[in-house]
């Protein structure tokens, strides 16, 4: 534990989680256009550009974008195919995923790159692919996917070629870049964009961002400012065995087991430390080419924008209730506010108070404004798999609006279940957040997570089972203490690539 810079404390608070769970949190029903969420019209759009334009001039807005993972589920179809064993014979037809994956192999922007990989092996990719077979097939597999291939198995996503274009294909890595560069860069024209990558393929994104960075930086017209960070290992948990004991391995050594996304909230803390103060959040994988970025990039800035004249609105009432205002007048128009915007309620002992406790409700006030702010894009349901936006009531009855994952639900309650299934909006990853005060200094994130919301899973080392615990995820219970706004954003803003057959989709083909 010291040498991973865990406290003992903290490593007997997780034990204690395995024994006695946390409940799940309680949906009282799905946020919905004008219960929750906020539709933006096109009449808001212009002032809502100009908050953005004005905050990137100002060198307000980096990037932020998770890119740790290796792409190993993104494969697994072809995975199984290419470890099937047994001689050729009279076997069950290929899975109809590894046909379509064969049928329009041309069509992947790592074709070319496969081609080339096959022909330094003295192969023809075009004649393996006219031989067919599965004995051929699983030769192209292992070229694709092993490590003395293009070893896109383990990569991450960010290293992986997504688009193709007349001259050349770009990785998700760039497709990030060139966001970036539309929606980041401040007057001296320097974009600031952050991934956290697992120390092992940090090697590989320095590489590529060194034959990259100059031609993408004549393109655009800017700089760029990349960094990269690892969760770090002091935001490991320890797992357990399945009668809640410390995890033993086979030399006595305890298992400590990376926390999930919400690990990177330390991440986030320390960019906000270093002067960042607007982040834009994104997943690595959802990305489309040029030809359909308009739409995102306008989205992407306009998301900016409504936190930014948010904020503006938050700091002016914050300015007044530190002040000392208590007239009720006053008082009455930031309640709206809070109610209104940040769909949060003063409770009724106050919003029922006369002037007498006029100076309570400011202390309450001034409470719930002052923390961090994120305007969050939603989708409507397409069907992904994941979380979205809930009401949800807390301990104490209050209730607030959460992005709530579906293991964060009973799957025993039938009325829950109900609730998570009548929900009309999904979460892309689509955030705008504001980490730091109306003094410009940075908010303690870690005083605002909901420490309830871990996730406790079953899994397996070396063969033997045990449970492992998950820490609030980053945009659910890591935030749950943040203002928080839903926004309603198109269906073309949300790419996400699961499968490797999404690339196939039309919004990956250009």
């Amino acid at each position: 534990m010291a040498e991973l810079g865990i406290a003992p404390e903290e490593a007997a608070r997780q034990i204690e989680l395995f024994r006695n769970p946390p409940p799940f949190t309680r949906v009282v029903r799905p946020c919905r256009v004008g219960d929750g969420i906020r539709v933006l019209f096109e009449s808001d759009h212009a002032e809502l550009l100009a908050a953005w334009d004005a905050a990137a001039r100002q060198g307000r807005i980096g990037k932020f974008v998770p890119a740790s993972g290796a792409a190993t589920r993104m494969f697994q179809s072809l995975l199984a195919a290419l470890n099937e064993e047994g001689e050729p014979g009279p076997l069950a037809p290929p899975a109809p995923e590894i046909e379509t994956f064969f049928a329009n192999l041309r069509r992947f922007a790592f074709y070319d790159d496969l081609s080339a990989a096959m022909a330094r092996d003295g192969r023809s990719l075009e004649a393996a692919l006219a031989r067919g077979g599965r004995r051929t097939r699983q030769t192209i597999l292992r070229c694709l996917l092993a490590a003395d291939g293009l070893g896109y198995a383990e990569l991450p996503k960010g290293l992986l070629k997504f688009h193709s274009y007349p001259e050349s294909a770009r990785t998700a890595f760039e497709e990030h870049l060139a966001e970036a560069a539309a929606y980041t860069k401040d007057a001296d024209g320097l974009c600031r964009l952050h991934l956290t990558v697992s120390p092992q393929h940090e090697a590989g994104f320095l590489a590529l961002l060194a034959r990259v960075r100059a031609g993408y930086e004549e393109r655009f017209g800017c700089r760029f400012a990349v960094g990269f960070s690892q969760q770090r290992r002091a935001t490991d948990t320890l797992a357990v065995d399945p009668q809640n004991r410390p995890f033993r391995q086979d030399d006595g050594t305890l298992l400590f087991r990376p926390g999930g996304h919400g690990a990177l909230l330390d991440n986030l803390q320390t960019l906000a430390a270093s002067g960042w103060d607007v982040v834009l959040l994104k997943n690595v994988d959802n990305v489309v080419p040029d030809a359909r970025k308009p739409v995102v990039l306008l989205w992407k800035k306009l998301l900016a924008g409504a936190l930014s004249e948010l904020q503006a609105r938050l700091f002016r009432h914050l300015e007044a209730l530190a002040a000392g205002e208590t007239d009720t007048g006053r008082l009455d128009e930031i309640e709206r506010f809070l109610a209104d915007d940040l769909c949060r309620q003063v409770p009724p002992e106050l919003a029922a108070a006369g002037t007498t406790r006029a100076e309570d409700r400011r202390r309450f006030l001034l409470q719930a404004l002052d923390r961090p702010l994120r305007v969050c894009g939603v989708v409507r349901n397409q069907g992904e798999p994941g979380g979205g936006p809930f009401w949800v009531e807390g301990p104490s009855g209050e209730r607030s609006i959460q992005i709530v994952e579906t293991s964060q639900i009973d799957p025993e309650s039938p009325e829950q279940r109900a609730v998570l299934a009548a929900s009309s909006h999904f979460n892309p990853v689509d955030l705008a957040c504001a980490l730091r005060d109306r003094h410009g200094q940075p908010y303690d994130l870690a005083r605002f997570v909901d420490p309830s919301t871990v996730f406790i899973a079953a899994k397996s080392h070396e063969g033997r089972p045990l449970k492992a615990l998950e820490r609030p995820g980053l945009w659910n219970g890591a935030m749950a203490g943040w203002n928080t706004v839903f926004v309603e954003v198109p269906d073309e803003t949300f790419a996400p690539v699961k499968t490797v057959l999404d690339l196939l989709r039309p919004e990956h083909q250009g």
